[in-house]
């Protein structure tokens, strides 16, 4: 009993043993894992970022932006990082950072009702 007790404990002072290739080789999983996150996540996240800023910085007046909230409107007027858009009726102020994108209004095309069915 002893004997397999004694076994037991010298086998455990292994992973130490194996010098620093060991201690490498114990962090090339974790290193893996990093790049799988940046090619997956951080990059194109920074890539729309980049994408997005500088979409903003080219509106001018004329343009048929849509806000954060979902409206589609024109700018009439900058004033400054101010945005005026005409969103038809009515005409808000609103900054820069709320635009989330810009549109072609001879792209949209209101779709028609489908006819009745006859029964």
């Amino acid at each position: 009993m002893l004997t397999s007790i004694a076994y037991a404990a010298g086998n455990a002072g292994g992973a130490a043993a194996q010098g620093p290739m060991g201690a490498l080789a114990s962090f090339v999983p974790l290193l893996l894992m990093f790049a799988v996150f940046y090619f997956l996540l951080i990059r194109p996240q920074q890539k729309r970022n980049k994408e997005h800023k500088a979409m903003i910085e080219a509106l001018g007046k004329g343009s048929y932006v849509m806000t954060s909230a979902g409206f589609l409107g024109r700018i009439v007027d900058i004033e400054g990082d101010i945005l005026v858009v005409d969103l038809g009726e009515t005409k808000v102020r609103m900054p820069r950072g709320f635009v989330s994108g810009t549109y072609d209004p001879k792209a949209l095309t209101k779709t028609e009702a489908a006819p009745a069915e006859k029964k």
